[in-house]
C-alpha cells in the first residue's frame, strides 16, 4: 500500500511539473528587458474582411502579407497582434498550422514578432467556413467574427474540441522565438456578454498553463467596470496587457493603476483619431512609460476601419478623419506627419 501511495505521489509531481505556472515577476521583467520597445499594430491584410478570410487556404495571401508587413518594417514597427480563428483550424488543422508558419516566416523576414490571439467576443456572433461576405458599405468591421461566437462561448466553454485546438497550437509553436506572446482572449464580455464569458476565459488560461509554452500568456483588460474579469485577467497574466481608446489623462490614470501589479505592460489596442487618441499623444505617452504600443488598424481595406465604430457612412465616401489605419493600399500614408512621428519614436530616420 505504501508503494502505491509513493507511486501516486510521484505521478502527481510529474503532472505538476508538466503544467506551467504564472511567471514570476523576475522572469517577466527579464523577458521584457530582453526585447526592444514594442511598437506595432493589430494586423489583418487589406484583402481580408475577417480572420477566416485571412487564414483559409483559398484566400491566404503571402504576397499581400509580404507587401504590407514591408510597410510596417519601413516605419520601425517590430510587433504585430494577429487574430486566429478556431473554425479555420477545424476545417484544416495541418494546413492552418502551415499557414501560421508561413505568416511567421514573412513577418520574421521583416523583423517583426507576433502576438497571436485565440478567442474574441467582438462583432459578429456567428461564423461560417468558406467564402466570406463582402464588406457593408461604410460600416466599421462589418464582417469581423467572434470566436467561438455566441452562444457558443457559453455553450462550449468546456468543449474538448476547443481545448484540443488551443493546446495543439500552443504545443506546435511552444518554442517558436518568432512569437512574442499568446493573447488568449480578446475583450471577454464584450457584445453584451458580460460575466457569461467567465468560464471560457478561465478555461483558456487553464489549457494554456497545461500546454506550458515558452512564451508568456495574457488577456487584455479593456472594460474597467468588469471587476471579476479584470481581477482574474490581471492575476493570471504573465504580462499585463490592456486596451485604451479614450483621452490622454484617462490613459495616464489607467497606467498608474495597472502599475500596481508590478509587471511589464503592453497596450494592445489604442488609437482612435476622432476621440483624440493618436500617435502624437498616446504613442508618445506609451514610449515615455516604456509600455508596448500596439494600435488598431494598419492598411485600409475590407475591414472598413477608417470608419468609426458607430458612425457609418452610407455612401462609403472617405471620412474627413480616418478612425483607424495608417496606410492606403498602395503604401501611401494617410498622414505623412503621423508616419514621421511613428518613425521618430521608433528611432527610424
Amino acid at each position: 500500500m505504501k508503494r502505491i501511495f509513493v507511486l501516486l505521489a510521484f505521478a502527481a509531481s510529474l503532472t505538476l511539473a508538466a503544467q506551467g505556472q504564472k511567471w514570476t515577476k523576475e522572469k517577466a521583467d527579464k523577458w521584457y528587458a530582453d526585447h526592444k520597445w514594442m511598437s506595432g499594430a493589430n494586423f489583418i491584410p487589406s484583402n481580408a474582411i475577417n480572420q477566416l478570410e485571412m487564414w483559409q487556404e483559398a484566400t491566404f495571401s503571402p504576397d499581400v502579407l509580404d507587401k504590407e508587413l514591408g510597410y510596417a518594417q519601413g516605419i520601425g514597427f517590430n510587433t504585430m497582434r494577429v487574430f486566429l480563428h478556431s473554425l479555420a483550424y477545424k476545417a484544416d488543422p495541418k494546413g492552418f498550422k502551415k499557414r501560421m508558419d508561413k505568416y511567421l516566416e514573412i513577418a520574421d523576414k521583416h523583423g517583426i514578432s507576433t502576438m497571436f490571439v485565440f478567442f474574441d467576443d467582438c462583432w459578429n456572433p456567428t461564423a461560417t467556413i468558406g467564402k466570406q461576405p463582402e464588406p457593408k458599405v461604410g460600416v466599421h468591421n462589418s464582417g469581423w467574427l467572434q470566436d467561438p461566437g455566441f452562444p457558443a462561448s457559453v455553450d462550449r466553454a468546456n468543449d474538448k474540441e476547443l481545448e484540443a485546438y488551443v493546446k495543439d497550437i500552443l504545443t506546435a509553436f511552444s518554442k517558436d522565438k518568432r512569437i512574442l506572446l499568446w493573447d488568449l482572449y480578446n475583450e471577454p464580455g464584450n457584445s453584451g456578454k458580460g460575466i457569461k464569458s467567465a468560464e471560457l476565459l478561465k478555461n483558456v488560461f487553464k489549457w494554456a498553463r497545461e500546454a506550458n509554452p515558452s512564451q508568456p500568456i495574457s488577456a487584455g483588460l479593456w472594460n474597467w467596470g468588469f471587476n471579476e474579469h479584470n481581477t482574474f485577467q490581471a492575476q493570471n497574466s504573465d504580462i499585463i496587457t490592456y486596451h485604451f481608446y479614450e483621452d490622454l489623462d484617462g490613459h495616464q490614470r489607467v497606467i498608474n493603476l495597472l502599475k500596481t501589479h508590478d509587471r511589464p505592460m503592453i497596450c494592445t489596442e489604442y488609437m482612435a483619431r476622432t476621440k483624440n487618441n493618436s500617435f502624437y499623444n498616446h504613442m508618445s505617452l506609451l514610449k515615455k512609460e516604456n509600455i508596448g504600443a500596439i494600435n488598431w488598424g494598419f492598411v485600409a481595406g475590407k475591414t472598413n476601419t477608417i470608419f468609426a465604430w458607430d458612425t457609418p457612412i452610407p455612401t462609403g465616401g472617405e471620412p474627413d478623419i480616418w478612425f483607424h489605419d495608417i496606410f492606403r493600399n498602395d503604401g501611401t500614408p494617410y498622414r505623412q506627419d503621423e508616419v514621421n512621428v511613428i518613425k521618430k519614436l521608433n528611432g527610424v530616420k
